[in-house]
């Protein structure tokens, strides 16, 4: 019987490897029998290569075994590795230089047919991939994404380790402490009626951490968010959570440059500049309109709202007159846009509450048109022109709204027309620091103020002023890390005083009573010498699917969550015995 313990990897077979005996093992990819050879492709973690199966080599037995193989099957082989004939290589493989004729061979086990062909280049349903993800886990992509992942934790862990932060696990059971998503409850058989949340983010042992005198903790975090899913989300997700005592924002932010760093260099060997750039979230609002842009291309936003009083065109004129803002953009070189481009456009920033978008046009020949010619003197044309810096064949773009309409219809109509256009380079990283958030922000549905990162977070000592009466002035010593248009992570300067605290749950609308009920085990921890911290958390995940050029999450997690927050190869979530919701004095009602 050949033992199956390999020597060498299938990809590690090259060129430096001829002449010499190498055993490898492995699934098949694929087998072609020419009648009196067998090529057969063998495949593990590392890549592919070639088999041969020729009787002037082997024994009839192994052979016929050849001509047996197929896709999936589990093999274990001897052989010699020699170089390919000239017009025999394979220019697309690692290994396509070279081929391995088969000595000895044992079939391992057989395989049914796959329900998906284990190939990068197969256009496969996701709903089945997901079905069985065991399989989809096989192909060359996924396995390539996770072991990434992997490197890319090792590397923030050794960094972490050696800026002498200690790793701590706290706590899957909590209690609930909504942060802005719902949590995942969990029953008690113990204490019928009650129930532990799973948590969000550990934000809240992290802080008793600061108090028990941990002044440097960092966890490769599990959280979860009973949230809908999209591509950038999953219920559950693992982040890189980080905490500091006795500093301030730079501190904390030189250290997550530094972690990044390491992984750009022992994961993607690429160098990164320090330190990273800071804008404000009102520098990036005003000019990308968005708090997390991407700054890999220009078109950024101006405000045109000056330019529009006595303009002669009632839907700027009205808007400025109404406090609201008119703001557009410069699509260069776009001026070519048909018609039906353009109304594709309108209707895009529909979905983000603009009413319309106004365009002007400065044709290649010198001339201008526009949606509202007959409104559109000389001199306004000009002064657009002018403010935007627009030039013979570009196309200006504008939305008269409130600023937070302007803003994010704006920030997304830039993206749409830069990704239609082919105008994102890849291959770019542009990883910069947004500071000085708004504390507060006002939510529609609720009718109130609520903290725009989460309530245990401090404002600029200069603002405390505007607290009571002019809230939207409040400025958090919040910072967020952005790449590519993408929120990496974000944190902040914690509050470390229960008077402070007892004050922003105040200010939230957060009653004595209830503030207690929820969080009064922090308050009062908080009166026990707790000293000035702060800290910052950014995805694994997410990090892990832009380093790996992933356009979804499900692409760098092992076992993710379909769309609609279940899975489809457990078929969770499911029922569970009626014996457990008895002893869990639970009843289901769903209703009709």
């Amino acid at each position: 019987m050949l033992s199956y313990k390999r020597d060498t990897y299938c990809g590690q077979v090259t060129e430096k490897l001829a002449g010499k005996e190498v055993h490898l093992s492995g699934w098949v990819q694929r087998a072609r029998d020419l009648g009196g050879v067998v090529f057969v492709w063998l495949r593990d973690r590392e890549g592919l290569v070639q088999l041969v199966f020729d009787e002037a080599v082997c024994s009839h037995e192994v052979f016929e075994l050849g001509r047996a193989l197929r896709s999936e099957y589990v093999v274990t082989c001897v052989g010699e590795v020699r170089m390919r004939a000239e017009n025999a290589v394979n220019p697309d493989l690692p290994t396509g230089k070279v081929e391995v004729f088969v000595r000895e061979c044992e079939l391992l086990n057989k395989s049914e047919t796959p329900p998906i062909y284990i190939d990068d280049k197969a256009e496969e349903n996701e709903t089945v991939r997901l079905k069985y993800r065991y399989l989809d886990l096989r192909k060359p992509s996924l396995q390539r994404n996770l072991r990434m992942r992997a490197k890319i934790a090792s590397a923030v862990r050794a960094y972490m380790d050696s800026q002498g932060f200690a790793e701590v696990e706290t706590p899957v059971l909590t209690k609930s402490t909504p942060e802005g998503a719902r949590d995942f409850l969990v029953p008690s058989r113990l204490h019928p009626g009650s129930f532990y949340a799973l948590p969000q983010s550990p934000q809240i042992y992290k802080q008793l951490l600061m108090l028990a005198g941990f002044d440097k903790y960092y966890q490769l975090a599990r959280c979860f968010r009973d949230e809908d899913n999209r591509a950038d989300r999953q219920p559950e997700f693992t982040q890189v959570d980080v905490e500091m005592s006795f500093i301030d924002e730079k501190d904390i932010q030189t250290v997550i440059e530094g972690a990044f760093q390491r992984v750009f260099h022992d994961v993607m060997g690429m160098d990164i500049q320090l330190p990273l750039e800071r804008i404000t979230w009102r520098e990036a609002m005003e000019n990308y309109g968005s708090d997390k842009p991407d700054r890999r291309f220009g078109m950024l936003l101006k405000n045109a709202s000056d330019l529009c009083e006595g303009c002669g065109f009632p839907v700027f004129e009205d808007a400025v007159k109404e406090g609201k803002c008119v703001r557009g953009i410069n699509a260069e070189g776009c001026a070519d846009m048909t018609r039906k481009q353009i109304d594709s456009l309108v209707e895009f920033v529909k979905t983000y509450r603009a009413k319309g978008l106004a365009y002007v046009t400065y044709t290649a020949d010198g001339g201008v048109k526009s949606s509202f010619n007959k409104f559109l003197t000389p001199e306004f044309a000009e002064k657009l022109r002018e403010r935007f810096g627009a030039k013979p064949g570009d196309i200006l773009f504008f939305v008269a709204d409130k600023d937070a309409v302007a803003f994010q219809s704006l920030g997304a109509l830039r993206i749409e027309i830069a990704r239609r256009r082919g105008l994102i380079p890849e291959g770019v990283y542009d990883l910069f620091w947004v500071t000085e958030f708004p504390l507060f922000e006002y939510s529609e549905e609720e009718g109130r103020y609520v903290a725009m990162h989460h309530p245990f977070t401090s404002w600029m000592p200069e603002d405390e002023a505007y607290l009571e009466n002019e809230k939207d002035k409040v400025r958090a010593r919040a910072y967020d890390l952005v790449m590519n248009g993408i929120e990496m992570g974000s944190g902040s300067i914690r509050i470390h005083r229960s008077d402070m605290q007892a004050k922003m749950f105040k200010m939230i609308g957060l009653s004595d009573e209830e503030a207690q009920h929820r969080f009064g085990f922090l308050t009062d921890a908080f009166k026990y010498g707790t000293p000035p911290h702060g800290g910052f958390a950014f995805g694994l995940d997410r990090l892990t699917m832009i380093l790996t050029g992933s356009d979804s999450l499900r692409d760098v997690v092992a076992f993710p969550k379909a769309q609609g927050a279940n899975c489809l190869m457990m078929e969770t979530p499911a029922d569970v015995n009626p014996d457990q919701l008895e002893a869990l004095k639970i009843r289901v009602d769903l209703g009709e």
